[in-house]
């Protein structure tokens, strides 16, 4: 059975950085593209970030460009989401996600991926 397992979140100052991962089992990772998604209190879910199955190609949501950083570790079957300079507005559950995309392809738009794990709360507050 294909498992996603977000762990790393939790509480941190303005200014702070957590190191999110993504555990993965049942499936084979470089199978499958993977994506970190956000969702806020009261607000839609915002894809955040996303790496292809090569791990060559990677996309941000502008509101992280410059501030997270995407990778995956095949051997390790698992995907990190590192977040720097973290401000109050990422406050959010973040999720990762998987889908079958091309070699060298990922998107963050929920359409296409079709497993996700169930989440773990960042909060960024002094």
């Amino acid at each position: 059975q294909l498992q996603l397992v977000e762990s790393g979140g939790g509480l941190v100052q303005p200014g702070g950085s957590l190191r999110l991962s993504c555990a993965t089992s049942g499936f084979i990772l470089d199978s499958y593209a993977i994506a970190w998604f956000r969702q806020a209190p009261g607000k839609e879910r915002e894809g955040v970030s996303c790496i292809s199955r090569s791990g060559g190609s990677t996309n941000y949501a502008d509101s992280v460009k410059g501030r997270f950083t995407i990778s995956r570790d095949n051997a390790k079957n698992t995907v990190y989401l590192q977040m720097n300079s973290l401000k109050p507005e990422d406050t959010a559950v973040y999720y990762c996600a998987a889908a079958r995309l091309l070699f060298r392809l990922c998107v963050i738009s929920a359409g296409p991926y079709n497993y996700w794990g169930q989440g773990t709360q960042v909060t960024v507050s002094s």
